[in-house]
């Protein structure tokens, strides 16, 4: 079976053919993104170097199966470069993985580099820009084992990885993300569904097993178990020296991150949605002063009461599945970080988790109608 059919690109290219219908004539125009996202976490397999994958491999784990093979993507990502430029899209978010590019503290691997490089090389000769994020989710198991972004060395750290990978990559990219929603872990107090004691049990054993089988009584994640405020000063920081390593090599750099954002929406006169802002955005919205955009990573709608988020109401139009359908919370997202930090928006991650792909043509032409129309009304948007 051709990796395409494998892949389901005919029912992916009918959601993209749909979404230019939805906006003739503008997905042509110069210098606007249109783009696919992944992760190398997620699609390249046998990441063995991770974190995540040994809290794969522990027991007790709090994942369902090992990621093993995932996607094979390590190998075949020339298929999945010819996917997005079969698909009529001129841009590609990638992730390059610190683990691979430095499998031990100061040791980094030329082969993984120049591996990095070579996809953002066939981009360019595909005519995609290469959008690359240098931190999704995973970190090396040295790093975690030293307390990860609890570890007042880590923006150090962090920024050196950058430098290093960036030294093959800037000068082919067309911009750079240091992180990919840092701001994840701060939104779990705020949720309308925080996960169940049984569950952080669970993650706090799996975690301490790590630990174990790396010699660390301090193995931490930024997504893990513990309170992640006391991390977050040291993202910011590592955000800040990553953006300057990675200047210091290209001055003309687009540099910025990604923030995961509901459409939020006030459900009570006293909400707060305000102090939910101000908790699990502001941070981040100040360490992006000196960027050059915010990315955007929308997947619905989040109703704040007087607490915290709540339930949404039940009148409101629903998918198959029971979730909300209302494709314009990215537009209205891009509007709302516009206004808040003053910079342009690149919208990152926006979608469903629809089998049918019939659901998810009818969602692409309202979500890119709605980020448009967050354009026309003066919101930078850059793709």
């Amino acid at each position: 079976m051709s990796a395409f059919n494998r892949r389901g690109v005919l029912g992916l290219g009918a959601a993209v053919g749909a979404a230019a219908v939805a906006a003739p004539g503008r997905a042509a125009e110069p210098g606007f993104l249109w783009g696919a996202a992944t992760a190398g976490h997620q699609i390249e397999g046998n990441n063995v170097n991770a974190d995540i994958w040994l809290l794969e491999q522990v027991d007790p784990t709090v994942f369902a199966e090992p990621s093993g093979d995932a996607c094979d993507s390590l190998h075949r990502w020339r298929e999945d470069v010819a996917i997005v430029k079969a698909l009529g899209l001129n841009a590609y978010r990638f992730s390059v993985e610190w683990s691979r590019i430095e499998p031990a503290p100061g040791q980094f691997s030329q082969a993984y580099i120049d591996h990095y490089a070579r996809i953002v090389a066939r981009c360019r000769d595909q005519g995609l820009a290469p959008v690359v994020t240098f931190n999704h989710f995973t970190t090396p198991r040295w790093f975690a084992a030293a307390g990860g972004w609890e570890n007042p060395d880590s923006p150090d750290l962090f920024a050196r990885f950058c430098e290093r990978a960036g030294r093959a990559l800037a000068e082919g990219m067309s911009h750079a993300l240091t992180f990919n929603e840092p701001n994840l872990a701060l939104g779990g107090r705020w949720s309308a569904n925080p996960p169940p004691p049984a569950f952080m049990e669970r993650m706090s054993a799996c975690i301490a097993a790590a630990g174990r089988a790396s010699g660390s009584d301090h193995f931490s994640l930024l997504m893990g178990d513990k309170d992640p405020r006391p991390m977050i000063p040291h993202v910011v920081a590592a955000h800040g020296q990553a953006r300057a390593a990675l200047r210091s090599l290209r001055s003309d750099l687009p540099v910025g991150l990604s923030l995961a954002i509901p459409d939020e929406v006030a459900v009570v006169p006293d909400s707060a949605l305000e102090r939910k802002r101000a908790d699990v955005y502001q941070p981040f919205f100040e360490a992006v002063a000196d960027d050059e955009f915010v990315g955007v990573q929308t997947y619905g709608r989040d109703y704040v009461g007087a607490e915290k988020s709540v339930e949404p109401p039940a009148d409101i139009p629903r998918r198959a599945n029971g979730k909300e359908w209302f494709p314009a919370a990215v537009g209205n997202v891009a509007r709302y970080v516009y206004q808040a930090t003053g910079k342009p928006i690149l919208v990152t991650e926006n979608g469903i988790d629809a089998e049918d792909d019939a659901e998810r043509a009818r969602f692409i032409p309202e979500a890119v109608g709605s980020v448009l129309a967050a354009r026309d009304a003066g919101v930078p948007v850059l793709g």
